[in-house]
């Protein structure tokens, strides 16, 4: 379904008030290779700042590629002009990460959700408010909000909205950009088991981003891990929480919480030192190597590519079998270090 090679997405960083001059180079994403297949979830994670929504925003066109390519369904998006992209559009939706920004708060729910399937000619008269009535109770909304307007619903429910919309102009591929983090723990699950719902009835795609690796778990068939600007580990779901590989997804798995208070007192906890590295900036070699406990002295030279430790099982570390963790398992198979 989506293929995504050599992804590369740099802001040039200007100075000079007359004489405009590039300096250098904000390196948001660096290098980036995906794989979708059709009907299935891929989770997206990483910390603030490791450029995992400019992925998301670089395969819509949103943002300009500065390299690599982006190929939907054997279409090559990332070599279409304005009105070839804007068709492509419609079948590469995006769920956006604030259910508040994203909704403009002048138009009532029905012209939010139409404006799509006029743009793109999918239905006409009196069929396209018999579609919204069908896509208000997919998402679980009352017809009767239809001339409603954004404020007068809560976060939940106007991230319904939201999927509403994207579901409206019948999309193979939903890019998710953080779709729950702006909502409470409750209203979280009804969201992420609604995608699943709709994943299961439609045959969707989903590019499913997100901080959160407990969120993703649920809905996700593989996960990336992110850092920096590039792609650091990717797994089936189930191998990654059970057998991660390199240092930073074993510092986010070690991040969650565990709802055992034995088992919460008895781990631990692998903290990162230092800060994010500038992506204006980075390190030589290995990007993780200012943070890794396990970093030596081939880190700081030569930068590690994505390599098969297991079948689906890809990991960018030179040391990534000698690195001695004590893992022991959970009742529910998670990691615990």
């Amino acid at each position: 379904m989506l293929q995504v090679r050599n992804l590369q997405v740099h802001f040039p960083i200007k100075k000079g008030l007359v004489f405009d001059r590039t300096i250098g180079a904000v390196r948001a994403v660096d290098g980036v290779d995906l794989t979708i297949p059709r009907s299935t979830t891929l989770g997206l994670v990483g910390e603030s700042g490791c450029g995992k929504s400019t992925v998301g925003k670089a395969i819509l066109r949103l943002v300009p590629l500065t390299a690599g390519t982006v190929t939907f369904d054997n279409l090559e998006l990332s070599a279409l002009q304005n009105e070839e992209m804007r068709k492509a559009r419609r079948h590469v939706q995006m769920i956006f990460q604030d259910p508040y920004a994203s909704l403009n708060p002048r138009q009532n729910v029905e012209s939010i959700i139409t404006e799509p399937i006029r743009t793109h000619q999918l239905r006409t008269g009196a069929a396209v408010h018999q579609r919204v009535n069908e896509l208000l109770d997919s998402v679980g909304l009352p017809r009767g909000a239809a001339g409603r307007y954004p404020h007068e619903f809560s976060g939940g429910q106007r991230q319904r909205i939201g999927i509403a919309r994207a579901l409206a102009a019948e999309p193979d591929l939903i890019i998710a950009d953080e779709p729950v983090s702006a909502l409470d723990v409750s209203i979280q699950a009804q969201v992420i088991n609604l995608l699943a719902d709709l994943q299961e009835q439609l045959g969707l795609t989903y590019l499913l981003i997100s901080h959160d690796l407990a969120v993703v778990r649920h809905i996700s068939d593989t996960v990336a891990v992110m850092y920096l600007g590039a792609v650091v580990e990717t797994a089936p779901a189930e191998a990654l929480y059970t057998n991660p590989r390199h240092p930073y997804t074993l510092a986010l798995l070690s991040a969650v919480p565990v709802p055992d208070p034995v088992v919460e007192d008895s781990r631990h906890r692998m903290v990162l030192q230092g800060d994010l590295p500038s992506p204006s900036n980075p390190p030589s070699g290995c990007r993780f190597h200012t943070r890794c406990v396990y970093a030596q002295n081939r880190c700081e030279q030569d930068r590690p590519v994505l390599r098969e430790l297991a079948p689906g099982h890809q990991v960018a570390c030179h040391f990534a079998e000698e690195i001695a963790v004590s893992i022991s398992a959970t009742r529910d198979g998670d990691v615990v270090l």
